[in-house]
């Protein structure tokens, strides 16, 4: 069985507390590695490593040093892509064909990144005649991340790249339940020659571990990507010390079908944004929003294909894996239950490959509808798959459907009318709006992030830079 350190100032070991943790193979329910039970000594350890690596040398290492370092990560993650599916695969139970798609995301965000690095600039301010005004791009210092286990490979990457091409050093904690892409990552990052102490990880419970980084007085900018409850448990302990933090929080992101969409175009992207990672993605289309005129035809459809999906082990390289664990699958199959009581129709059910393991921690895919508005499959993020479709009767009640809930982080918009695109692009109360496609591959230049209670600050794109530095402004008089 696999085991993974805690990495310190380029040193693995086991944790203060000697302890281990298990990780779970999702697929068949039982042990895939073990790995190192770390608490607060050993996020304090990893934050003097990290604070020691920025003042001593990363915050002076040039600019285009760091993009050399970053675009090397990049060359050795891309030969690594296979291997790194695989172990991504292995951990979180996701289908190869999708984490071979975050593997080359991964080396994608490394790339993107080490181009930044040297462009990462200032402005000058017209000011008062007799001085100078401009502003300075600095580094926070030492960021701390926690990120968690639907995406270790692909967040793991985008965090550390983005945070290094600022020039800041890190701590960063993996989620518990999957980690061992991002302990393949900082290995990788080793060999590439990044500074030994300039990358730190500390693997753990999120009470412990994770709570401790939160709470660190030596961490000067945190950035979080999970429920917003736990989120909101970050910010509290982050405001202890006054730190900023960047924070995306989850959705219950809508699938826009307007009567003029391009069905060819529009059904299988439907499919795949929720049962991509088993649904088990912040932004993943979990609302079926469909005008009248076209509902029961195109929803009629959509049944015909989901009852199509194929779920299995990873191995077999199916449309949808397992979830997570068996909490993740008990908290599901609650919305399943709910939805029961409540006699919501269920148009559409997938099938469990009859080969997948019994103990793994499989879920049937389910499309319900139509949805009452106010129910709360129509409201709460379910992070399963499971989809409902709800009708709609013009723009206006599209628009107002699509904004009724507590989150903002994505939307999907299908329609051919060039007006209503643009309408509908800047009435949508949320971070990314897609228009006749989702996602959009990965995305490594768009920045990502939320509104209302899907957070706030952005990941990916240039933006991700912009969080992770802070803007001095100089003022000189020289008269």
């Amino acid at each position: 069985m696999q085991q993974a350190q805690i990495l310190t100032g380029g040193r693995w070991h086991a944790a203060h507390s000697g302890q281990t943790l298990a990780l779970v193979d999702p697929s068949v329910g039982a042990p895939l590695a073990a790995i190192a039970r770390g608490g607060a000594p050993d996020i304090d350890a990893a934050v003097i490593s990290a604070r020691h690596a920025f003042e001593t040398h990363w915050e002076i290492t040039p600019a285009v040093e760091r993009g050399r370092h970053l675009a090397r990560m990049a060359a050795l993650m891309a030969a690594a892509a296979d291997e790194l599916a695989r172990l991504e695969s292995r951990d979180t139970g996701k289908p190869l064909k999708q984490s071979r798609v975050d593997a080359t995301v991964a080396a994608r965000y490394f790339e993107y990144y080490a181009g930044a690095a040297d462009k990462i600039q200032g402005d000058t301010i017209p000011f008062l005649p007799g001085h100078q005004a401009f502003t300075l791009r600095e580094p926070h210092g030492v960021t701390g991340h926690i990120i968690p286990w639907n995406y270790p490979l692909q967040m793991g990457a985008r965090t550390v790249a983005a945070a290094l091409c600022a020039g800041n050093a890190l701590v960063l904690k993996p989620a518990e339940e999957a980690c061992l892409t991002v302990m393949r990552i900082a290995e990788l990052a080793l060999e590439a020659g990044i500074p030994p102490d300039v990358i730190n990880i500390v693997t753990g419970l999120g009470e412990e571990a994770g709570a401790a980084l939160a709470a660190h007085p030596g961490i000067d900018h945190i950035c979080f990507t999970g429920s917003p409850a736990v989120g909101a448990l970050v910010q509290k302990a982050a405001a202890d010390h006054n730190r900023s933090c960047t924070m995306e929080l989850g959705g219950k992101s809508p699938q826009i079908v307007f009567a003029d969409a391009d069905w060819d175009k529009a059904l299988p992207t439907v499919l795949g944004a929720i049962v991509q990672n088993a649904g088990q993605t912040c932004s993943a289309g979990s609302r079926l929003l469909v005008e009248r005129s076209i509902y029961d035809d195109f929803v009629a459809e959509t049944a015909k294909r989901f009852a199509k999906i194929k779920v299995g082990a990873w191995e077999s390289d199916p449309d949808c894996g397992p979830v997570i664990s068996e909490i993740q699958r008990a908290r599901v199959r609650g919305f399943i239950d709910t939805a029961a009581a409540d006699g919501i129709p269920i148009l559409a059910q997938a099938e469990i490959d009859a080969g997948a393991a019994a103990g793994g921690y499989y879920v049937t895919p389910t499309l319900y509808g139509p949805v009452p508005r106010g129910n709360r499959l129509a409201k709460e993020e379910v992070f399963g798959p499971v989809l409902s479709a709800i009708p709609f009767d013009d723009e206006d009640d599209a628009i107002r459907l699509a904004n009724d809930t507590d989150y903002g982080l994505t939307a999907g918009v299908w329609t051919e009318n060039g007006g209503r695109q643009m309408r509908l692009g800047k009435a949508l109360k949320c971070g990314q709006v897609f228009v006749n496609c989702y996602g959009a591959g990965g995305g490594v230049e768009l920045p990502f992030g939320g509104m209302k209670r899907s957070g706030f600050g952005r990941e990916k794109g240039l933006e991700a830079v912009h969080d992770l530095t802070v803007c001095k402004t100089v003022i000189i008089k020289h008269d």
